[in-house]
């Protein structure tokens, strides 16, 4: 079915988490939604935070109060709908005697358990540490408390999948190149990034969610000023052997006031990060520098018994995170939270922008965002999306699952099917269900992945090139070697990117769904975001 000037009354422009949430969302109330995203799904700073669902401990420091208790209601919420990409994890916070006081973190706790409701995650305590774990021998005191991990890139790419089962198109490697204002429409084109092909399509508003662009987005395509400006403040993080054999991650106090996280990660390795300096420039070349990288490190050798070298970094990433400039002297003061701008000139088509925001609360703002676009659409449904579970999230927890699939399928290596059920949950049968053996993944591209996986990305994940599937889709980036990347490399170029450039499309819309939870209220209640 061609595009051309096809009709919708939402194109989403920008597909990062905020961008498919808010896709999600809209669609899911009975609205026509077009998504693009001019690179891969979560190709910008939605694949690159710290990888936590939390309040933010440090944010209680610059009192935004506000922000964290809606972040702290956020994570329960989460939790429940994702359980395959999402989990409870518990913190340990060294007690270094010379930067906070105790008295202050015992109170910034107190305030962290009870500022929101909790029901699945356990409350702070007091705890000593011993020359048993991985700390240096001075550090004997601390605290732990609860939050939750996230597979940040997955949670975006499940939003879209969700938006698309209501109905939504979600064309990737689609940028939106030009829109023109009319009484009733925008008129916008979109250019296929792969085959240059360009079409037209009409929205009735604009969504821009474009993130690190927002802002630029109203000057190069929608000939208008920017009615805010963004701060860009770049975040690193590199990815280290495994230093610590508990499941429990590590928050960092440093000299500056600045926390870092060391997080457990894909098994074999910690996760740590992340740093905040001011970045200018294209937000798609954001690289760790020798400074951060110094500065993580040293951190890192400040409580660890075991001492890092930059020789030991398997990986690293930066990405550039949009946030709203309030003029803080410095980036680690700058709010998360996020805001909105309605631009409605007297009998012309709306838009909406979107500023700052953070994972944790992305649900909350798609919220906000679709309850502001209900206003122009009176007929759409009420907001659901507070228990509406991703794909592949049916299910109660991970060990039944893992132990149902390996009744199933008993002939699955272990370790791929730990990675599928913290993947793909559920959504495992789908690959799995026509496999009575190793033999029928087909080819092994590198660690865990085999062909039939590529196959499944690739036809319902909108994955196109080896980046997307190695290190957004499954992480075995961390294992693949120069000549892993080429033979995948090779493989997609002929199965896919061929396909792609005489086929405009990336995938097709399935039948639109019923929404499965979630009780309709007022379309425009309670929306509280401004």
């Amino acid at each position: 079915m061609t595009m051309q000037q096809e009709q919708y009354d939402v194109v989403v422009v920008g597909g990062g988490v905020n961008g498919t949430g808010i896709a999600m969302d809209a669609a899911g109330r009975g609205l026509k939604v077009l998504l693009c995203e001019m690179n891969d799904l979560a190709s910008a700073t939605s694949s690159s935070s710290s990888k936590l669902i939390h309040g933010g401990l440090r944010y209680l420091e610059h009192y935004e109060f506000r922000l964290v208790q809606k972040a702290l209601a956020e994570r329960e919420s989460l939790l429940k709908n994702s359980p395959h990409i999402m989990w409870p994890m518990r913190f340990r916070l060294p007690h270094r005697p010379h930067l906070r006081p105790a008295w202050m973190i015992r109170t910034g706790l107190f305030l962290y358990d009870h500022l929101a409701k909790r029901e699945m995650l356990p409350g702070s305590k007091s705890i000593r540490f011993d020359e048993s774990g991985p700390l240096k021998p001075d550090i004997v005191k601390g605290f732990e408390y609860s939050d939750g991990w996230v597979d940040d890139a997955r949670l975006v790419v499940l939003t879209a999948r969700k938006a698309q089962q209501f109905g939504a198109k979600i064309l990737t490697r689609t940028k939106c190149v030009n829109a023109e204002r009319g009484d009733k429409n925008w008129k916008i084109t979109l250019r296929d990034m792969v085959n240059g092909v360009e079409q037209t399509v009409l929205g009735k508003v604009i969504i821009n969610a474009s993130g690190p662009w927002v802002s630029k987005l109203f000057g190069e395509t929608l000939s208008m000023p920017a009615p805010k400006m963004i701060r860009m403040v770049k975040g690193s993080h590199i990815v280290v052997p495994r230093l610590n054999r508990e499941q429990e991650a590590y928050i960092l106090q440093n000299e500056d006031e600045r926390i870092v996280f060391v997080i457990p990660y894909e098994d074999q390795f910690s996760l740590v990060g992340t740093t905040d300096v001011e970045y200018e420039g294209d937000p798609r070349k954001a690289k760790i520098s020798p400074e951060e990288t110094d500065y993580l490190l040293d951190i890192v050798n400040a409580h660890f018994v075991r001492q890092l070298k930059p020789s030991d970094i398997v990986w690293s990433y930066s990405g550039v995170r949009p946030l709203m400039d309030g003029e803080e002297e410095n980036a680690q003061k700058a709010s998360r939270d996020y805001s909105f701008e309605v631009n409605q000139e007297k009998g012309k088509a709306p838009l909406i922008s979107v500023f700052g925001g953070k994972i944790t609360t992305y649900r909350k703002l798609a919220e906000a965002a679709t309850n502001k676009l209900c206003h122009f659409f009176p007929e759409a449904s009420g907001h659901w999306t507070k228990t509406a579970i991703l794909p592949g999230g049916d299910f109660d927890n991970q060990d039944n699952l893992a132990a149902a699939l390996k009744q199933d399928f008993p002939w699955l290596p272990e370790a791929v099917l730990s990675r599928y059920v913290r993947t793909y949950g559920t959504t495992s049968r789908d690959i799995l269900h026509d496999c009575t053996s190793v033999t029928d993944l087909g080819e092994l591209f590198a660690g865990t992945l085999y062909e039939k996986e590529v196959q499944h990305l690739v036809k319902n994940e909108w994955a196109m090139t080896s980046e997307d599937i190695l290190w957004r889709r499954t992480k075995q980036g961390l294992y693949a070697s120069a000549s892993n990347v080429e033979a995948l490399n090779a493989y997609l170029e002929k199965d896919i990117i061929e396909a792609r450039k005489s086929a405009p499309e990336a995938a097709e819309s399935p039948l639109p769904q019923t929404r499965d939870s979630g009780a309709a209220t007022d379309c425009c209640a309670g929306s509280g975001e401004a």
